[in-house]
């Protein structure tokens, strides 16, 4: 790999004033806001950093886009510790080898890599923050808590700049909280789609169609109406379901409109489909039988492969109609992110920021795509034909642009959400009038409000 003389552009004097400035209590969270080639040069890009010879400037600005001339910066020495998930420890334990490669000024230090999930991390690093890890991937959904807790560094200036241009739209907004931006994407991969049987299914854009062809075949249609896959109807109707936090963690507000005529809508689609021969309430490709049809997610598509050999195929969600209205169905969409913890010493969160970016880079995304299949975040990576080739991605990235980032949900929300699911399909509701199913859309509504008074 090249070596890249790393020009910075930040003063040690710099840095510590961002050090004051991340991760505190005036870092108040707000609600979460909310998709490609690769540069293959080795290393991270490191493009609008000052020329290596200049003097770094002393004004004291709050500005962490850039690092230190790497001949006036002490960048420090001892361990960063990294949590990444099982799959991918050891491309990181690569990837973390190639960037000391390139820049030696940097090699004081050593990496430990550990298995953590992305869905368990910020759960632990909430627990003790002076303790955590110095870099960690965590699931987008879990960022305000993470910023409540003072457990990631502010990504400014061109750090932050990287992060919007490089990735999708989605993923982008993904690693914001208001208008900051507190995270490195790392993937556009955490969503549902359709697996389908291009022999049995004619037209895979129709919710109807997919189900009337499955009829006819004798085959079965798996769509899990449980808390996450149900928001598929609702948001696809225009329905809102989300939950404001405080920066203690504390659910503080909602944003509820399930019991409207938009969600009449969706429960009553929810309930036809429901009513089919061929339904099946289920998400896994692991656990399905005679299916020509199946919504589910990335992890599964060897899986689907492997049913379906050469009839295999993938789509974005279909449209679905009901009372003479046709809807795209949307639902949740995902990302994983990798954070950076703030830093006592100012030379090692310069190399955790670098590290942290070459590790989200166009090279790196690939390497994990590659390595474990990881869908890239990176709008360079996501051109690459090995990615266009792949179905499954390709079919998420469409999916994405109908989905909303998955925000923060307690826990209660998941139960209630998959009751409501069970009980449309266990036949509960078949019969009830709209002002019936108003009112159950109304019980349910309750329930969500009561969750933050």
């Amino acid at each position: 790999m090249k070596k890249r003389v790393l020009a910075l552009v930040m003063s040690t004097a710099m840095i510590a004033s961002v050090l004051t400035a991340c991760g505190g209590k005036d870092d108040t969270p707000a609600p979460d806001t909310n998709n490609n080639t690769t540069d293959n040069s080795g290393a991270a890009d490191n493009s609008g950093a000052a020329d290596n010879n200049s003097t770094a400037d002393n004004s004291g600005a709050t500005d962490n886009g850039g690092a230190a001339d790497n001949q006036t910066m002490d960048f420090g020495s001892g361990q960063i510790k990294i949590w990444v998930p099982d799959a991918v420890t050891s491309v990181t334990e690569e990837l973390c080898n190639s960037f000391f490669e390139a820049h030696p000024e940097m090699n004081g230090y050593t990496v430990a890599v550990e298995p953590m999930g992305e869905g368990d991390a910020a759960g632990n690093v909430i627990t003790d923050v002076e303790a955590a890890p110095d870099l960690y991937a965590f699931a987008q959904d879990q960022m305000a808590r993470l910023v409540a807790a003072g457990a990631l560094t502010t990504i400014n200036g061109d750090y932050a700049t990287f992060v919007q241009d490089s990735n999708d739209a989605g993923a982008a907004a993904a690693a914001k909280v208001g208008n900051e931006v507190y995270a490195f994407p790392l993937t556009s991969d955490n969503g549902y789609f359709l697996y389908y049987d291009k022999s049995v299914v004619t037209d895979p854009s129709s919710l109807e169609k997919i189900i009337a062809d499955c009829e006819a075949a004798g085959k079965n249609f798996y769509f899990d109406t449980g808390s996450w896959y149900q928001t598929a109807f609702f948001f696809g109707t225009g329905c809102e379901l989300a939950f404001d936090t405080d920066e203690d963690g504390n659910f503080t507000g909602i944003t509820n409109t399930y019991a409207s005529e938009n969600g009449l809508k969706a429960i009553k689609a929810i309930r036809t489909m429901s009513e089919s021969k061929s339904y099946q309430d289920g998400s896994s490709v692991g656990d399905a039988v005679n299916w020509a049809a199946i919504v589910d997610g990335t992890w599964d598509s060897s899986s689907a492969k492997d049913v379906l050999g050469d009839n295999y195929a993938c789509a974005k969600l279909p449209s679905f109609t009901v009372d003479g209205e046709t809807f795209q169905l949307g639902g949740f969409g995902g990302f994983k992110l990798l954070g950076v913890k703030p830093q006592a010493e100012a030379g090692k969160l310069v190399v955790c920021l670098e590290l942290a970016k070459y590790l989200s880079d166009t090279d790196a995304q690939m390497a994990r795509f590659n390595a474990v299949g990881w869908g890239p975040s990176n709008v360079k990576a996501q051109q690459d034909p090995a990615v266009q080739a792949d179905e499954a991605l390709s079919a998420l990235g469409e999916q994405l642009q109908y989905t909303i980032p998955q925000g923060q949900y307690p826990g209660d929300y998941w139960t209630q959400a998959d009751a409501l699911g069970e009980t449309i399909c266990g036949g509960n509701f078949k019969g009830y009038t709209d002002e019936q199913l108003m009112a159950e859309l109304q019980a349910f509504s309750d329930k969500m409000d009561a969750l933050v008074k």
